[in-house]
């Protein structure tokens, strides 16, 4: 006897149905203990940014008593203290906002300047893409860390939001040229066709039907561009052209560390451990973001 109610009620939804791109990542992610380890990382290394009073008891260059100086972990102070007698944990904490502030501020501003020229240049070709593309090119072709430091010493007064300018101007073209050739694949495929007979116009058909099909890999990028940039600004505050005193910094930390590393190794250890923790978590969250979106390495 056939079952009508059943048959009425209509095709049952199959519980392994696939959604959209990023809902299938999601459920390719949440499995994987390299995205969780990297988000714990990641999300410790914001909170030390965003508030360090709440991992510190002490504020930046704060009560510093030269009589400590150079002391190893021990006697109230868990990572010792440095060359001016500070807390180390508490100038470590500190050092964490120059970092990761540089490095999500160089990213998001260097995305949206991919994302615009991208579009402009993949969707209109011709003179536009000429003129985006040999601009591109141009600012490729300076070395990061070479054209940081050339223009860094010729302003020797800057701070963090100067640093972020300067990565900024030589760190869009890669997501530029990414995002430009995501469009370029995707400006003449049906659906765009059947948008712009439909009557829709240039920006409507960018924003709405080409973007959201070609962000994916350009997110991918930006996230790895992240550890990049934090791995970048510590270089240069190791090399004594970024931050300078009395900011305090990762980089600045090494490179003040360097000196003393034979007989005061913990000067040295301890901000290179979270410098190369935040910088892995980065990358690792970046690699594993990719192949999840990637239906080809699944």
């Amino acid at each position: 006897m056939v079952d009508l109610s059943a048959e009425a009620a209509g095709p049952r939804p199959a519980s392994n149905v696939r959604g959209s791109l990023w809902n299938d990542a999601w459920l390719e992610l949440r499995g994987r203990v390299i995205f969780w380890l990297s988000m714990a990382i990641m999300v410790v290394a914001c909170g030390m940014a965003a508030f360090p009073s709440v991992f510190a008891r002490l504020g930046p260059n704060e009560r510093c008593d030269l009589r400590m100086s150079k002391k190893g972990p021990g006697g109230g102070a868990i990572f010792g203290y440095d060359l001016q007698g500070c807390d180390y944990w508490s100038q470590i904490v500190h050092g964490t906002r120059a970092s990761v502030l540089i490095g999500i501020a160089v990213t998001v501003f260097a995305l949206l300047i991919a994302i615009v020229l991208g579009l402009v240049a993949g969707y209109y070709g011709g003179v536009v893409d000429a003129i985006v593309s040999r601009m591109t090119d141009v600012f490729f072709g300076i070395p990061f860390v070479l054209g940081s430091t050339v223009v860094l010493i010729a302003f020797p007064r800057h701070g963090i939001w100067a640093m972020t300018l300067v990565l900024v101007i030589l760190g869009w073209t890669t997501m530029t040229r990414l995002m430009r050739g995501q469009v370029l694949a995707i400006r003449d495929t049906d659906y765009v066709q059947a948008a712009r007979a439909l009557g829709a116009g240039d920006r409507r058909i960018m924003l709405k039907h080409i973007l959201p099909n070609a962000i994916s890999p350009v997110f991918v990028v930006a996230m790895l561009n992240v550890g990049n940039v934090i791995s970048g600004e510590a270089t240069l505050d190791y090399l004594g052209v970024g931050l300078q005193y009395p900011d305090v910094s990762w980089g600045l930390q090494l490179n003040v560390a360097q000196t003393f590393f034979a007989e005061y190794p913990h000067l040295l250890v301890f901000p290179a451990l979270f410098l190369t923790a935040t910088v892995l978590s980065f990358l690792m969250l970046g690699d594993v973001v990719r192949d999840a979106l990637d239906p080809k390495l699944r």
